[in-house]
């Protein structure tokens, strides 16, 4: 037997050896001391970081290996740590909001724990005990039951899309790339002139649709003060016109009271009129010098560069897009049980907007997301593993990452599933 061949049949068995522990090394990163052909000490390189979950640790690792192909490694690694992290955030963000709904209408701790461990677990079950408490405030006020909102608005900003890009993909040179707005709605702050809509956070001055407290003239749907025509319900009667007590309905006239509709006065809140010029807030649409700190509702399209950092762009941007809840009224005419039907209204009312911010704002975005950073890094796995030494060195690390991965997107789907269960169980009949 040749030394030539005789390396090639070593390298062989212990390619062998190496696939078959690979089980054994799923929670690479957990092992002390690693294993042999796989030191397990964030920084040597060769090594998985001690926490896959990690972007930092990820993208501050070094994998040993060459080029393009470390680049590739890190970034889809990292892209699964980031989705990680979104699956954490969303789960937790989903099982507060059913939490609090399902208290707030005599809910205990005890009732919220899930019957079984498992990704969105802890989701689903808050949520389903929120549904149940629902249908029977329903079934206890009766009467006619209208729950409406405003849509949610996910803004996700360029910036941080061209940042991310210019530390992922050492082809990308910040200052000479631009990221880009698809399917949504461009805004920013604007030094020149507006022409769109130009919306101001607590307004005092407020001539168009305000999301808060109106004072002042007000053509709006309502709950509270309404001194001129209310169209709807004046302490607890219908009523077509003058209502010197408290308006559920249509208010036109002046009034101080919550509202999501024309204002002219203060709003307290969040005013949103059309921009003829100068704009001393955030400007939607066009701006006649280039916006700062530019966001887009829709999706942030990062510039050109590898399969891999797009992932890991679209996780750590798009995936982590900041959500402006909607405001959501809730109207209940004819009710038999007085006490019923205003505790569930309050309760809709407070912890709908964190569930529909998931269910209706985040939804499209998290789908792309997952499968964006699925395909990355089984891809990734694929072009380290066809290499030799590459494949001894990390891939144990994707096969941790890719069985996280696969968890994160199920806690996902079934936290989107049940916050947008919960909100359609208010809006039902």
């Amino acid at each position: 037997m040749s030394a030539k061949r005789g390396s090639s049949l070593s390298s062989k068995l212990m390619a062998v050896m190496i696939v078959a522990s690979i089980p054994l090394l799923n929670n690479c990163g957990k092992m002390p001391g690693g294993a042999p052909g796989m030191p397990n000490v964030p920084g040597v390189p060769g090594g998985c970081p001690a926490n896959i979950a990690d972007a930092s640790a990820i993208m501050s690792s070094s994998f040993g290996l060459e080029g393009e192909l470390e680049g590739k490694v890190k970034a889809a690694l990292a892209a699964s740590a980031n989705l990680q992290a979104i699956s954490a955030d969303i789960e937790g963000e989903v099982v507060t909001a059913c939490s609090n709904l399902a208290k707030d209408l005599g809910a205990k701790d005890d009732d919220l724990k899930p019957k079984e461990d498992g990704p969105g677990k802890k989701a689903e079950a808050a949520c389903d005990v929120a549904s149940k408490l629902i249908g029977e405030f329903k079934a206890k006020a009766k009467g006619k039951i209208v729950v409406d909102y405003t849509k949610p608005k996910c803004e996700a900003s360029l910036d941080a899309s061209v940042d991310c890009a210019a530390k992922c993909d050492a082809k990308v040179k910040p200052g000479e790339v631009k990221a880009t707005c698809e399917g949504g709605e461009l805004s920013g702050q604007c030094d020149a002139k507006c022409e769109g809509k130009c919306t101001v956070e607590a307004a005092a001055n407020c001539e168009g649709t305000c999301s808060g407290s109106c004072k002042g003239e007000c053509s709006a749907e309502i709950s509270g003060k309404c001194d001129g025509d209310c169209t709807g319900k004046c302490d607890g009667k219908d009523s077509k016109g003058k209502c010197a007590g408290t308006c559920d309905g249509k208010c036109k006239g002046k009034a101080d009271a919550q509202c999501s509709g024309t204002c002219k006065g203060s709003c307290s809140a969040s005013c949103e009129m059309t921009a003829k010029g100068e704009c001393k807030g955030t400007c939607s649409g066009k701006c006649s010098v280039e916006m700062k700190a530019p966001k887009c509702s829709g999706t942030v399209k990062p510039p050109e560069m590898s399969a891999e950092c797009k992932a890991n762009c679209d996780a750590e941007v798009n995936g982590k897009a900041e959500c402006k809840p909607p405001a959501v009224f809730v109207k209940i005419e004819g009710a038999a049980d007085a006490d019923a039907a205003m505790k569930l209204k309050a309760a809709l009312t407070k912890n709908l907007p964190a569930l529909l911010s998931v269910s209706i704002g985040m939804k499209d975005k998290l789908d792309s997301v997952t499968a964006s950073v699925t395909t990355a890094v089984e891809g990734a796995k694929a072009a380290v593993t066809s290499g030799g030494d590459a494949a001894l060195k990390v891939g144990a690390c994707f096969a941790a990452s890719l069985e996280a991965s696969a968890k994160a997107s199920v806690s996902i789907n079934v936290s989107v599933k049940a916050s947008a269960s919960a909100s359609g169980s208010a809006k039902a009949g």
